[in-house]
């Protein structure tokens, strides 16, 4: 199933980024680059060095200037796991474009790249919320909370990683159809960000 290798590099990524917990670590993809898992691969590694600039930037202590600086990086990063998302709904479309779409066939309401985006951050929700779990000297209402967002969190995996896999088969049943969604972000684009290009 799609969903179970998805899970287990996701897993992977995030454990193998805390080795190191550094947002500027430059990581080695362990996948050839032209498999579907090393597209797998970098896309949660952006998505798990993008969780903790977010961190940083939500630091009440920051200066200004800082924050600044970790907004263009966390704007640079939404592009860059925008752009990654398209690929691998991209190696999805190149998998189904001999299936014939019933004329019954339905859209989704997202792609199965952009679901798989939703599960690489859920196992990042996962990976810290049981971190939460364990902390020491911490109130015991609020460690059961934690242990009870978790529980949650795990089920959304499961509901989620059922649901891709789904979808995948009736795509490739042709009961759905399968299109490559563009996001079209327009902050990063100097031709489309009034901002940029009233700057000219």
């Amino acid at each position: 199933m799609v969903s179970e290798r998805c899970n287990q590099i996701f897993e992977r990524v995030v454990n193998d980024y805390h080795q190191h917990n550094n947002i500027n670590y430059v990581y080695k993809n362990p996948y050839a680059d032209n498999r579907f898992e090393s597209l797998l691969y970098a896309k949660c590694w952006i998505d798990t060095a993008q969780w903790h600039m977010e961190d940083e930037i939500r630091n009440p202590a920051i200066e200004a200037s800082e924050a600044l600086q970790w907004k263009r990086r966390i704007d640079a990063s939404n592009q860059e796991r925008t752009d990654i998302v398209e690929v691998i709904d991209e190696h999805f479309f190149e998998q189904y474009k001999s299936i014939q779409p019933k004329p019954t066939a339905q859209f989704n309401t997202e792609s199965p790249a952009w679901a798989i985006d939703r599960l690489s951050i859920l196992i990042l929700k996962i990976y810290h919320m049981r971190e939460q779990t364990m902390r020491a000297n911490i109130d015991e209402v609020l460690l059961e909370k934690n242990k009870a967002k978790l529980a949650v969190l795990l089920q959304q995996q499961a509901d989620l990683s059922l649901a891709i896999d789904v979808l995948l088969e009736d795509i490739g049943k042709g009961d759905k159809y399968m299109k490559v969604y563009r996001q079209m972000k327009m902050y990063n684009d100097p031709e489309l960000n009034p901002v940029l290009y009233n700057k000219k």
